[in-house]
C-alpha cells in the first residue's frame, strides 16, 4: 500500500511540473477557447492582373470561375386568400372548409459562388427570400440541399452552406483594384439555360441613389446580366472575384447593358459578419437625414451643398441625447467629410456599437462639433426597388 502511495504521490508530482512548465512558456494551450464558424478564403496576391487587352481570350479566367459557380433553385409554399363566402358563418355550416385556400409552389432561380472549401456559398437576398427549399446544383452536375447561415436584405446579400466534402473555389480580388474600362466576366445561370459566361468591361464604379438597397456602392457593367444571374460571380479578367451580380436596369426585363453588381469589399465584409454571427451588425445613431438641394443650401446660407440635412431626430435616441437637433447640417462623422445622404447612411453604419463618435455639425452658421454614443441599428427592411431596376 505504501508503494502505491509512492508511486501516485510521484506522478503528480511530475504531471504537476509539467503543467507549471507549459503554464510558463505556452498559456495559450491551456485556455479553453469555443470553437466557432469561420470561412478561408483565397485572396489574390497584389498587383491583380485584372487588365487584358481587346481580342485576348477570356478561356483560362471562365475555366477558373465556373467550377466555383452555382445555380440555385428555390421552392416557397404560397397561401391563395380564403374564399370570400367563407366569412359568412351560415355558409361555413353547410359547406365547411372546403373552399379554404390551398397552398401553391412557386419557384425561383439565381446563382452563387463558392467562398470556402467547407461549402459556404454567397448569393443574392432575394434569391433565397422566403424560401421553403432550396436545392444548390454544383457545376459537376450534382445537386444538394442548402441552408440559409444569414441574410443582410440592406446589402441584398445571402450566406449558404451545404455538406459536400472539399469544393471549388473562387479566389477574392484585392479592394479597390477594379477601375472604369477593365474587362469583367459575369458567370451564372440566366432564364435556367444552364453556365453561361459574358464579357463586357466596367463602365461606372460607386454608383449610388439606385433605389435598390439601402447601403449602395455598385459596380456598372455592360456585361449581359439576365434574371437568373443574380448571385452569380462577376470576375476581372485574371478569374477573381469583383463583385456579386445584383441586379438590371430594363424596361424589357432583359439584358440593355446596364447591369449592377456589388463589390467584393462589401460582400466579404457582409459575409465574414454572417459567418461568425448569423448576422450583421451596424452602427445607428436615429436621425432622419436628407440631401442639400441647392435650394435648401440657400435657404440655410450654405455656402456649398456639402454635407447632409437633419430632417429628424429620434426622441430618446443617441443623437437626440447627443444634443443633435432637426435641422442641424452634419458635414463629418470622426472627421470623415459628408458629401451627401447616402455617404452619410455609410459611415454612421460602419460605427461600432457602444462607441462613442463625434459629429461635427453646422447650427445656424455656426459649426460644432458633439459626442454620442453609438446604437445598433435595428433590424430594416430593404428598400422598395425602382421600377425601371429589375432585380434578376
Amino acid at each position: 500500500m505504501r508503494k502505491l502511495w509512492l508511486l501516485f504521490a510521484q506522478s503528480t508530482t511530475v504531471a504537476l511540473g509539467v503543467l507549471f512548465i507549459i503554464a510558463m512558456f505556452k498559456p495559450d494551450l491551456l485556455r479553453w477557447q469555443p470553437q466557432v464558424q469561420s470561412v478561408t478564403i483565397q485572396q489574390a496576391v497584389p498587383p491583380a492582373p485584372g487588365r487584358a487587352v481587346s481580342g485576348e481570350s477570356f478561356a483560362p479566367a471562365a475555366q477558373k470561375v465556373i467550377p466555383a459557380v452555382v445555380n440555385i433553385f428555390t421552392q416557397q409554399k404560397i397561401r391563395s386568400p380564403a374564399h370570400p363566402a367563407l366569412q359568412d358563418p351560415v355558409f361555413r355550416y353547410f359547406f365547411g372548409d372546403r373552399l379554404d385556400a390551398r397552398p401553391r409552389e412557386a419557384s425561383n432561380l439565381g446563382s452563387g459562388v463558392i467562398v470556402s472549401s467547407n461549402g459556404y456559398i454567397l448569393t443574392n437576398h432575394h434569391v433565397v427570400d422566403a424560401a421553403d427549399e432550396i436545392q444548390v446544383a454544383l457545376a459537376d452536375g450534382k445537386t444538394l440541399p442548402a441552408r440559409v447561415v444569414g441574410s443582410d436584405p440592406e446589402t441584398d446579400l445571402a450566406v449558404l452552406k451545404i455538406d459536400a466534402g472539399t469544393l471549388p473555389t473562387i479566389t477574392f480580388a484585392q479592394a479597390d483594384s477594379l477601375q472604369v474600362g477593365d474587362w469583367v466576366l459575369a458567370v451564372g445561370n440566366p432564364f435556367g439555360v444552364g453556365q453561361t459566361v459574358t464579357a463586357g468591361i466596367v463602365s461606372a464604379l460607386g454608383r449610388t441613389h439606385l433605389g435598390i438597397n439601402t447601403f449602395e456602392n455598385f459596380i456598372q457593367t455592360d456585361a449581359a446580366i439576365n434574371p437568373g444571374n443574380s448571385g452569380g460571380a462577376l470576375v476581372d479578367a485574371a478569374g477573381h472575384l469583383v463583385g456579386v451580380n445584383s441586379a438590371i436596369y430594363s424596361r424589357t426585363g432583359g439584358s440593355q447593358g446596364i447591369g449592377f453588381a456589388i463589390p467584393v469589399s462589401i460582400a466579404r465584409q457582409v459575409m465574414e459578419q454572417i459567418v461568425k454571427s448569423g448576422s450583421v451588425t451596424r452602427g445607428w445613431v436615429g436621425v432622419e437625414i436628407q440631401d442639400l438641394t441647392p435650394e435648401l443650401a440657400e435657404s440655410f446660407n450654405l455656402k456649398t451643398v456639402q454635407g447632409a440635412l437633419i430632417a429628424g431626430v429620434l426622441k430618446g435616441g443617441p443623437a437626440d441625447a447627443g444634443g443633435v437637433r432637426p435641422g442641424d447640417i452634419l458635414q463629418a462623422v470622426n472627421g470623415k467629410p459628408v458629401t451627401d445622404a447616402s455617404s452619410l447612411l455609410n459611415l454612421i453604419a460602419a460605427l461600432k456599437p457602444g462607441d462613442n463618435t463625434q459629429l461635427t455639425l453646422e447650427r445656424k452658421q455656426k459649426s460644432l462639433t458633439v459626442t454620442i454614443l453609438v446604437g445598433r441599428r435595428p433590424p430594416q427592411r430593404s428598400l422598395a426597388m425602382n421600377p425601371e431596376a429589375e432585380l434578376n
